[in-house]
């Protein structure tokens, strides 16, 4: 299932209360560009520090849209400078590669086994024609620790703040 299926990507030396950063690409990667971005994001990672200390972290590219940083800050703490170093980071990826990490309007859902995006205004349409329903995965691209991201990344609508921004919806998606 989709849902566990990375889950056991990043090393269990890794604390629950690690943090992570998702960032959703407004469209698909090649395979060719995902290569390159993984290369990109371990060498950051690699060189990632947080007031002169590494930060023990790791980064994932998935499902080539998404790009997911983590940093256990049992050892060293990201604040600050070392968070917007990670940002900085970010944006030059989406200028290199053409794409929108920062557009929190557009959701992706997993359906008939792929990665599908919409806007928070298609999503209504959506629901109408059945597309979305009650038991359709999203991405949470809100949770904030390791912990959650394992557990709360992919799940149901009924089960996200999808349900909180369509009230009116809650009739039809159950």
């Amino acid at each position: 299932m989709i849902e566990n299926s990375f889950s056991t990507l990043v090393p269990e030396n890794f604390s629950a209360s690690s943090r992570v950063w998702i960032y959703q690409s407004s469209r698909e990667f090649s395979a060719e560009e995902t290569i390159k971005i993984e290369l990109l994001v371990n060498q950051f990672v690699t060189q990632w520090t947080a007031h002169g200390a590494s930060v023990k972290g790791m980064a994932l590219v998935l499902l080539n849209r998404f790009v997911i940083l983590v940093a256990d800050e049992t050892q060293t703490q990201v604040s600050g400078c070392s968070t917007d170093s990670s940002i900085h980071f970010i944006q030059q990826l989406q200028n290199d590669f053409s794409t929108d990490f920062f557009n929190r309007k557009e959701i992706c859902f997993y359906i008939d086994n792929q990665v599908q995006k919409f806007t928070l205004n298609t999503i209504p349409e959506a629901v109408e024609k059945g597309i979305i329903h009650a038991e359709t995965l999203c991405f949470n691209n809100l949770t904030l620790t390791l912990h959650d991201w394992r557990s709360k990344w992919i799940i149901p609508v009924t089960n996200s703040w999808l349900r909180q921004k369509f009230p009116h919806l809650l009739e039809t998606i159950g």
